[in-house]
Formats: C-alpha cells, structure tokens, sequence
C-alpha cells in the first residue's frame, strides 16, 4: 500500500521536505524553556512565554491556512515560515543581550505564523487521491504516524542539542530545520493543490457537522496534555524523573505502529461509524495508564499500559482527519486541517493545566483520571456529532 503511494509522480521529495519542516514543532518549546529557564531562572516565565507561543498558535493559525487556500502554499508558506524563524532567532537574541522579559513574549508570538505542515501535505494528498478512498485512507495514516514520530524525536533532538553544544543549539537547528524544510516542500510545484481565490462553501465552522468534530478534537488534545503531565509527575513522584520523557515516547511509539498498520487495513463502513468505534477504543485504553499508577504503582507497568494506549490515537486521529475532509467544503481545505490543529492545542492546553492542578492538589495517581474523562468526552461527542449529521 505505502509503496504504490509513494510511486506518484513528486510524492516522496514533497513528503521529505514536510518531514525536515515537521520536525523542528517538537523541538522549539522544549528548546525555548531551556534557554529561558537557563538564562533568566524561572520556569514560569518559561511556561508563560510557551503558553503565549500556543495561544497566538491557535489565533494566527486559522487566518494563515485561509491564505493559504486563496494563494497558494508556495506563495503562502515560505514567508510565514520566514516570519516565524525570525521569532526563534529573535527570542534567541534577546535572551542572549539581556532584553527586558516583554520582549520574549514578543518574539515567541512571532512563531505562531509556523505554517502547518502536516495539514499542507494532507491537502497535497487529499488533491492527488481525489477520489481514491482507500489510498487517501493509507495517505492519512501514514502522515498521523509521521506527526507521532516527529513529536517522539523532536523533544529528545532539542535537549540532546541544548544539552551537549549551548542553550540556543536546538532554537538554530530547529530554526534551519524548518527553513530549509519549507523551502524543499514549497518547491515541489507539480504535487500542490491549486489555489481557491474564491470559495465555494462557507467557513469550515459554519458546516454542519464539523464543529462537533472540531470539538472532539480539543478532547482529543486534552487526552494527549493532561497523559504528558500526569506521567511526568509520576515519574518524578516515584524518584524516576529522568526517564519520564522516555517513558512517555511509549505512546507516542506505540501510537506511530498503530497509525502505519492502520493505514494497511481497507477501511470498512461509514467514517463516522469508524470513528465512535475508535473512540470507544481510546476511551477504554486509556483506563489501563489509570490501572498501572494506582494499583501496580510501578513505573515499567505504565510504560506498558502507555504503549498500549497509545495504539489507539493514531487510528482515532486518522479516522478524524478523514472525515473532515470529507466534511469540509471544498478550497477550504487547509483552512479545516489548521481549525483540527488549532482545536487539539487548545485541548492540550486545557488538558496540561487540569493535570498539573490536579497533581500540585491531589497526586499524579490521580490525574491520570483525567485522560479517561477526555476520552470518554470525545466519544460523547462523537455519538452526538453522527446522531445531528
């Protein structure tokens, strides 16, 4: 399946200049805390300024993907990417000479006109698979297991950077990454979707149907946010806290297998119908990270429940994905994907800060309740979504 997907014509140059522009979304926020933290010593002024960075994300996102399907992604991309790198740069600069702590939120907002490469290549597909719903199926699910691998290698490049050469490492080789990224994917002229100047359907939120999907993805996101910070909370309750970050790539690993064997399967049935199925799945995976921490309380057995878990998001992601587009009108395209993005960063968002309070107020056992809540939401939502459309 994979190999006759990647024998069209400009699909592999397009998808390896996505990846090297993908992978530097997993590097700048840890790279960024580690500079800020290291140069003014406070991880809340950390926090703050990333916190900044996701919502000035989730404001500019929408506006640059509605660019981008009337312009075009080459005519689009490479200069919000530019303004974006020199966000990175100028953060970097700042905390190097000293600038007051305004001028980091400043510079940091800047990098929320970061295209959204994965969205991009989804559009690049959904174009030259018009039609083609088995291999649009295998397109997706193998982008939702690039997004995972991305997001597992990013965060472990960026502190193996800042760690071993200076703090600013992994803000300059996430900064090239992307660049350069951009510039190769924006190249391959022959693969992207034409430009839409005028529309032929309305907002994406105003059809119906998608803002029930849309909302799921924000309890989606919250699934993901509030699993990070409850097992990294744990991992340091338990006296374990510099394997956290490996222990929670689990999920991601396990997440990123699921999505590539997912794309193998012929999908079978209504979109809709697949998704509350894999919602139903997420929502009783996602009790076994809850089983491990309060009634095993054993580091590796959440290891294990956590790869386990994690096979059930790529699949619920890529399902999601599919039926978007399917949903959202056409020369909208891009626009959709960056409201999904939009949507799980918000849930994230929401997700860390539940779990966090819920850690500093109860225990970390406890907030790996919270992950069960948003799957189970999301599966609410999902039954309500189908039962209106």
């Amino acid at each position: 399946m994979y190999r006759r997907l990647f024998s069209l014509p400009g699909t592999r140059a397009f998808t390896a200049g996505n990846l090297i522009a993908r992978l530097p979304a997993g590097m700048f926020s840890v790279s960024a805390v580690v500079m800020i933290a290291g140069s003014r010593g406070s991880y809340a002024l950390a926090g703050a300024v990333t916190a900044t960075g996701l919502a000035a994300t989730a404001l500019v996102g929408p506006w640059i993907a509605r660019l981008t399907d009337r312009h075009g992604q080459s005519r689009t991309a490479v200069p919000a990417t530019a303004v974006a790198v020199l966000g990175s740069v100028a953060l970097l600069l700042c905390l190097r000479y000293g600038a007051p702590d305004w001028t980091l939120f400043a510079a940091y907002a800047a990098t929320a006109t970061t295209p959204n490469t994965g969205g991009m290549s989804r559009a690049r597909w959904a174009h030259l698979l018009d039609g083609d719903t088995e291999a649009l199926h295998t397109a997706n699910s193998f982008e939702q297991a690039a997004d995972e691998l991305c997001f597992m290698l990013g965060p472990a490049l960026a502190a193996f950077l800042c760690g071993t050469f200076f703090p600013e490492a992994g803000t300059l080789a996430g900064a090239v990454l992307l660049m350069s990224g951009m510039l190769i994917f924006t190249a391959q002229r022959s693969t992207e979707p034409p430009p839409s100047p005028t529309s032929r359907g309305g907002p994406p939120l105003r059809v119906p149907g998608i803002p029930p999907l849309l909302a799921g993805f924000v309890a989606t996101g919250a699934v993901f946010g509030s699993m990070e910070v409850a097992t990294l909370a744990y991992a340091n309750a338990t006296g374990h806290r510099a394997v956290g970050g490996a222990v929670l790539a689990l999920q991601a690993a396990g997440s990123c297998a699921a999505g590539l064997l997912y794309g193998r399967l012929r999908p079978a049935g209504a979109p809709e119908l697949r998704l509350r199925w894999c919602l139903l799945a997420m929502s009783a995976l996602m009790t076994l990270p809850l089983l491990a921490a309060s009634t095993l309380d054993s580091l590796p057995a959440l290891a294990a429940a956590l790869l386990l878990a994690g096979m059930a998001t790529a699949p619920t992601m890529v399902t999601a994905m599919t039926l978007l587009q399917h949903r959202t009108p056409e020369g909208r395209l891009n626009e959709g994907m960056s409201l999904a993005v939009t949507g799980l960063l918000m849930g994230i968002a929401c997700g860390s800060a539940a779990a966090g309070w819920t850690t500093d107020h109860t225990s970390p056992t406890t907030a790996f309740w919270l992950p069960v809540a948003s799957a189970t939401s999301a599966l609410l939502l999902g039954i309500q979504g189908r039962a209106r459309s």
